[in-house]
């Protein structure tokens, strides 16, 4: 049975009040998880850990984060990602808003991309596959 938007939202929200100890008006669509819900990279693992157990799904780890196209030197130079980095970053997270990295695709700020709204979107493919 597919779930809706507000039902995945719920979960992801529960999850990340677990995993990041913040608020529950602090986890809006827009929230970005490492910028405004101070998530870091050992939260990930756990965020991944309870997502899995509440939607009863694997999340392999380079479709949420796919670090290999970021230490790619024929997808980055001088630290900011290519044309053809930004294309193969589209491919593999269709579900995620890369307009603002776009404008600024240092590397750097790729780990400050991720929004709640991306995430439950993954999700979403996910669990209604």
């Amino acid at each position: 049975m597919a779930l809706t938007e507000e039902e995945i939202f719920a979960k992801v929200n529960e999850a990340l009040q677990d995993a990041l100890g913040v608020d529950e008006d602090e986890v809006t669509q827009d929230a970005t998880l490492v910028g405004d819900l101070g998530a870091e990279s050992i939260d990930f693992l756990d965020i991944v850990f309870k997502l899995e157990k509440a939607f009863d799904i694997t999340i392999p780890r380079e479709e949420l984060s796919p670090e290999d196209i970021l230490t790619n030197s024929q997808y980055v130079q001088d630290g900011t990602v290519t044309a053809d980095g930004l294309a193969e970053l589209e491919r593999r997270m269709p579900w995620a808003n890369l307009d603002d990295f776009k404008a600024d695709p240092k590397v750097q700020n790729f780990g400050n991309l991720l929004t709640v709204g991306d995430l439950c979107r993954y999700v979403a493919t996910k669990v209604n596959a």
